[in-house]
């Protein structure tokens, strides 16, 4: 396979980073949270709706004392493994389409890497009894698609009994769960048989960087006194060109001359 670059992927990354926290800055600065500030988009079922997230994606949480520190470092490992895995596939020359999906999974662990570092400082939203504001920073959330709420009912384990709605997320939540499914969705194609021109190599041969090349007197002299030939060779007959052979005609007129002497 050829080599790709991987700067191409890493840009469409960076520009999804910073929609991704300009649009989080916005909402932060100019929308008031909760159902005060909500501002409908596309009738009553998708709404801009502010509200902090201390926990996962979709306003999931770890429920431990020490489980937003855990989970910022988590996203800070994820973040590297993403990258370096995403430059490894360049390298090996993967499908675009997959690159790009990682690409997209990396925008979003970078952009909530950075509100969970950064926000608790520089916003001042981190919870309330957190040990530092570092690492403890809530994310902005603001997409709501309004499609179900109310109350689950009593039969369902766990979350029987509770009020639920629609999750509310942010473009970093959307770009890893598009990415996601881009790769689920596709990955016979991504991650199925070599391409053709592969699969026609041989698996192992005689390798190329180490063939010899005989000199030039070498070769000469093989030309010169060939090998002696092994019994059941094929023999393969050459004749000079300069060589006078007889042509039939030739051969006839010879014959006629001694008739006639």
């Amino acid at each position: 396979m050829i080599q790709k670059s991987p700067y191409k992927f890493f840009l469409l990354t960076l520009l999804l980073i910073l929609l991704d926290q300009g649009v989080k800055l916005a909402v932060h600065f100019y929308m008031a949270p909760g159902f005060a500030g909500q501002v409908k988009l596309a009738g009553d079922w998708l709404k801009l709706h502010y509200v902090l997230n201390p926990g996962m994606a979709f306003g999931m949480q770890l429920g431990h004392e020490y489980g937003k520190l855990l989970l910022s470092i988590f996203r800070l490992f994820a973040m590297v493994g993403i990258g370096y895995y995403l430059v490894n596939l360049a390298h090996r020359g993967a499908p675009n389409g997959l690159l790009w999906a990682m690409a997209m999974i990396l925008a979003g662990a970078v952009g909530n890497v950075i509100d969970s570092t950064f926000y608790g400082v520089f916003l001042n939203n981190a919870p309330y009894g957190s040990p530092t504001p570092w690492f403890h920073g809530q994310v902005i959330d603001m997409i709501f698609i309004d499609v179900w709420e109310g109350f689950i009912p009593e039969w369902v384990p766990v979350w029987g009994g509770q009020y639920y709605s629609t999750p509310i997320f942010n473009i970093a939540d959307s770009c890893i769960f598009v990415g996601v499914c881009i790769i689920l969705f596709f990955q016979r194609r991504f991650f199925g048989e070599p391409p053709i021109e592969d699969s026609l190599l041989p698996a192992s041969g005689p390798d190329a960087t180490n063939a010899a090349v005989l000199p030039a007197s070498e070769l000469l002299d093989q030309n010169e006194h060939p090998a002696t030939q092994e019994p059941g060779d094929d023999v393969i007959e050459t004749t000079d060109e300069n060589s006078q052979q007889p042509t039939p005609e030739s051969a006839v007129t010879e014959e006629e001359t001694k008739r006639l002497e």
